[in-house]
C-alpha cells in the first residue's frame, strides 16, 4: 500500500456512515469522532448531544489513492444523507447530526475535489445545507461508539445495511462528477 489520503466525513449519526466507509473498496482505516467543536474537554457524547458544543459526528476516512478517491467517498456518502437537510439526518435530530465534508487544512487536492463534487451535489438540490470546510478539529469517541454496528449488528442505524452492501459491490464510475 503506498500513500494513506484522509478525509472526514459527517452524515447524521457516526455508526452508520462508519459501517458504510468500512465497506467501501480502498478505505484502510475509520474512527468515529466529534469534528469542529468547542474543544477536548467538551468532545464526548453526554455533552455533544447538548447541542451546546457544535461538534458534528463525524468520521475519520483514511483510504488509499491508488484504490479509491474523493469522489468514490462522497458518492457514498451522498447516496445515505438527506443534503438538504439541517442538523438532522433521518429520525435523527440535533447540530451533532448536520451533514459536513471536512479536509486537513493545507490540503489543497482534496479541498479542490470536495469543492467540485460539492458544486454538482449543490445544482442537484437547491436546499443544499451540507457543511464544506476545513477541519478544525476532531477528537475519538468513545470507544463505545468506535464499529459500533461490528459489536452489535442489530443495533440502530439509519443507513440500510442493503444501501451499505450495494455501494461496497458496485464499481463507482470515476466520471460521474466529471
Amino acid at each position: 500500500m503506498g500513500d494513506v489520503n484522509t478525509i472526514y466525513l459527517a452524515g447524521g449519526c457516526f455508526w452508520g456512515i462508519e459501517h458504510l466507509m468500512k465497506a467501501l473498496p480502498g478505505v484502510v482505516d475509520t474512527a468515529a469522532g466529534y469534528a469542529n467543536g468547542t474543544g477536548e474537554v467538551d468532545a464526548d457524547y453526554r455533552t455533544v448531544c447538548t447541542g451546546k458544543t457544535g461538534f458534528r459526528e463525524t468520521v475519520r476516512v483514511r483510504y488509499d489513492p491508488a484504490r479509491t478517491s474523493v469522489d468514490a467517498l462522497l458518492y457514498a456518502l451522498f447516496h445515505v444523507i438527506e443534503p438538504e437537510a439541517v442538523n438532522r439526518q433521518g429520525a435523527d435530530v440535533g447540530t451533532q447530526y448536520q451533514a459536513g465534508i471536512y479536509w486537513l487544512p493545507g490540503d489543497g487536492a482534496t479541498e479542490a475535489d470536495v469543492r467540485r463534487v460539492c458544486d454538482v451535489e449543490r445544482a442537484r438540490h437547491a436546499g443544499f445545507a451540507v457543511e464544506v470546510k476545513p477541519l478544525e478539529n476532531f477528537f475519538e469517541a468513545e470507544e463505545y461508539h468506535q464499529d459500533y454496528l461490528d459489536k452489535n449488528p442489530d443495533g440502530y442505524c439509519h443507513v440500510p445495511k442493503t444501501t451499505i452492501a450495494q455501494l461496497a459491490a458496485t464499481p463507482f464510475d470515476e466520471g460521474y462528477y466529471r
